[in-house]
């Protein structure tokens, strides 16, 4: 099982400078991570179980398939809002159940403030929905918030991600899939991702 899946499908590499240019105005900034999520949720989905069952078309009968699992989209509020939509678009029967969370300025820690998980009957597959993976701080607690929730397979979809992020996913959480369209080097002194593409939440919704 592959841990880590970086994109180098032309049309990410094409959105993804789209989404970067400082530019890029709002309306066109969500845009651009709706493309962006639907590519990452190909690639995310692709190993999805699924069962035959019989399909009746106009002229005859044949077999077809539909997916098995029961599947939660659980988007990191505000962000990962961004990226619900492509989702749900196909994944139509997917739950959606949100965790609200934001990164102290000073302490750059995850500070929790919003888990509508339920206490029990856990999905069987759980898409973490965050833009961006910076230190990993928020992605981890959510994670750990579906690990609770008893989930068995836990993906993770982030538009970037920074090494330092993607490392320390792989050294605490080994089991966790990462799916992302580019993964930076660096962190700066503030723990933004270098060269990134500044605040996905402030972009996305135009609070800059």
């Amino acid at each position: 099982m592959t841990h880590l899946v970086e994109l180098q499908h032309p049309l990410a590499k094409h959105h993804l400078s789209i989404l970067r240019d400082a530019t890029t105005p709002p309306w066109l900034f969500r845009q651009q991570v709706h493309r962006l999520a639907t590519l990452l949720a190909f690639a995310a989905t692709e190993d999805l179980p699924v069962r035959r069952k019989l399909v009746t078309t106009p002229l005859t009968t044949t077999d077809g398939y539909e997916l098995s699992s029961r599947i939660a989209l659980v988007p990191i509020l505000r962000a990962g809002l961004g990226l619900v939509d492509p989702l749900q678009s196909l994944l139509p029967d997917a739950e959606v159940w949100h965790l609200g969370m934001y990164r102290d300025e000073v302490t750059s820690r995850p500070v929790e403030y919003y888990c509508k998980l339920p206490a029990e009957d856990p999905c069987d597959v759980g898409f973490v929905l965050d833009p961006m993976l910076a230190t990993g701080g928020s992605l981890l607690s959510a994670i750990e918030a579906l690990i609770r929730w008893g989930c068995p397979d836990i993906r993770v979809m982030s538009v970037i991600a920074s090494q330092p992020g993607v490392d320390r996913l792989k050294r605490e959480y080994p089991q966790v899939r990462l799916f992302v369209c580019s993964v930076d080097a660096e962190l700066n002194d503030r723990n933004f991702i270098v060269p990134g593409l500044g605040d996905a939440g402030d972009r996305i919704f135009n609070t800059r």
